[in-house]
């Protein structure tokens, strides 16, 4: 694969990504980059929500760092201070993505704005502020940036307008649910005409972990993140497909953060189980790895190894880049990345860093492809 690139991460370095100077370099790439997995944080959204649970200044939004060790917990706040202008400064977001080579970012929430234990029409008016300013961001810049939604989950009635109003009026073609409801499968949370509607609009669903109900056992060395995330994924797309929702639903399209969790790299066991036991067919007909095919995932899973396995087993045209920015759990050099995996076609690695994205979500296919410096630097100094 012809492949020239020289960028700098959004985080921290790790592992064997080129080092990083903190400048802009020039570089080329020979497919257009579309960010599945890109956050933001609306401030007064957290703090409306603070103020009407109760919390006064000084208290802590829903967050996956609740049952953490003292020292995980010291390094919070110094990352957060690295990440904040990240998460709300549309030209430092702009300058990073010229940096790092990605063309288009889909713009999510960041965990912390799934209010799923807040009162509902807290936590409608939550999603509606933090829809709309996402709304704001890509109208400013519609080449760069695309919008995906948050619903108050906890309320299906309430999901449900609120993703219609996503869809109707601010042109969103995605929605960002968390992996569970307060605990609570999203098989299980009532949510049945949520996912009908889901269907019918044809947007895709982003699910993204935030911590893990296993708490106690997880408070050292970030296995609230480094465990619990993928954990809680794979227990999530365990029951969309041994409840049949997959089958229920066959039109969706979900995409799961993180690479999917452990099922992608784990599914053997699922079918074993599935031809062995009665009580895994109780709900489903087929192979649980019948129901896995049609789920999509992002890249971020650090290794070439294991993203060269996503994409021999589950296909080139169901992986998509993503990059979990700005956090420091995100890919550094996601177009380095991309480049350094071997044996994959250039064809089907235009699919993984963007092809796939533009398909699901309804991006013309060359729109913003090909951005000149000069026009990038217009844009940051419009944002």
């Amino acid at each position: 694969m012809l492949f020239q690139c020289k960028v700098c991460g959004p985080a921290t370095d790790h592992g064997s990504a080129p080092s990083r100077s903190g400048k802009a370099k020039p570089f080329s790439k020979p497919w257009r980059t579309i960010d599945i997995h890109c956050h933001c944080m609306v401030p007064e959204a957290n703090a409306m929500v603070l103020e009407a649970t109760g919390i006064q200044s000084g208290g802590h939004t829903p967050n996956a760092n609740a049952h953490v060790n003292d020292i995980t917990r010291s390094i919070q706040p110094q990352r957060g201070k690295i990440d904040f202008p990240k998460l709300t400064d549309l030209a430092t977001r702009l300058a990073d993505m010229d940096r790092d080579g990605i063309d288009v970012q889909v713009i999510s929430p960041y965990p912390g704005h799934f209010v799923y234990a807040a009162p509902p029409e807290v936590a409608c008016e939550s999603c509606h502020m933090v829809n709309d300013h996402i709304a704001e961001m890509v109208a400013k810049h519609p080449d760069r940036l695309m919008g995906m939604g948050t619903v108050p989950l906890q309320d299906p009635g309430m999901a449900v307008a609120e993703l219609d109003r996503t869809v109707n009026e601010l042109g969103f073609r995605g929605v960002e649910l968390c992996t569970n409801v307060r605990g609570v499968d999203l098989t299980r949370a009532g949510l049945e005409k949520f996912f009908a509607r889901v269907e019918e609009l044809d947007v895709m669903i982003f699910l993204h972990p935030f911590g893990t109900s296993l708490v106690g056992r997880m408070e050292d060395h970030y296995f609230p993140n480094t465990i619990g995330h993928p954990l809680d994924s794979a227990l999530c797309v365990g029951q969309l497909v041994f409840d049949g929702y997959l089958e229920r639903f066959p039109k969706l399209k979900i995409c799961i953060a993180h690479g999917g969790g452990y099922i992608p790299g784990y599914w053997g066991r699922f079918d074993h189980a599935w031809a062995h036991r009665e009580d895994c067919r109780v709900t489903i007909g087929k192979k649980p790895s019948e129901y896995l095919k049609k789920l999509y995932f992002d890249t971020v899973v650090f290794d070439e190894r294991e993203l060269t396995h996503l994409i021999d087993i589950w296909g080139a045209d169901h992986i998509m880049l993503g990059t979990d920015y700005p956090f420091d759990m995100a890919e550094p050099d996601p177009v380095g990345f991309l480049g350094r995996v071997t044996g994959v076609s250039k064809k089907d690695m235009a699919l993984v860093a963007g092809g796939n994205a533009e398909r699901l979500l309804g991006l013309p296919a060359k729109a913003g492809a090909k951005t000149s410096s000069k026009t990038r630097a217009k844009t940051r100094s419009q944002a």
